[in-house]
């Protein structure tokens, strides 16, 4: 299962981004996955879940948005859904259509609590 190694990554990042913001906690990371991507939502946020069990991030949640298939006409520049891999204009009838989202990964954002100010708002003593 791929998504155990890709549950894994976007908790590095989560940690990275802390180590940035000490006195901060994580409450929501959220990611964009692309239909095309061959990334199950579901077992994403399975081992996300058994991941973050017992450890400090217990309770971080995870927003998974599923971005469909979308391509845009190289004859026309029409943007479009794609359905079922049809790459068919339907604004000029022509197949030469280019895939512009529907295949990303992408760590979107972090949302975070703070209990003291985060590093980054502190100001230093005068």
């Amino acid at each position: 299962m791929h998504e155990m190694g890709i549950a894994s990554s976007i908790l590095e990042g989560v940690a990275t981004e802390m180590r940035r913001r000490p006195g901060c906690r994580p409450l929501k990371v959220g990611v964009r996955i692309g239909e095309m991507a061959g990334i199950d939502p579901e077992s994403l946020r399975f081992a996300f879940d058994a991941l973050i069990l017992d450890t400090e991030l217990q309770g971080l949640g995870l927003d998974v948005e599923y971005r469909p298939p979308r391509a845009r006409c190289r004859e026309c520049a029409r943007e479009f859904d794609v359905h079922n891999f049809e790459l068919l204009c339907p604004g000029c009838a022509s197949q030469n259509a280019e895939c512009i989202s529907g295949d990303e990964l992408e760590f979107a954002y972090l949302e975070v609590e703070d209990h003291e100010p985060c590093a980054a708002g502190r100001k230093s003593p005068e």
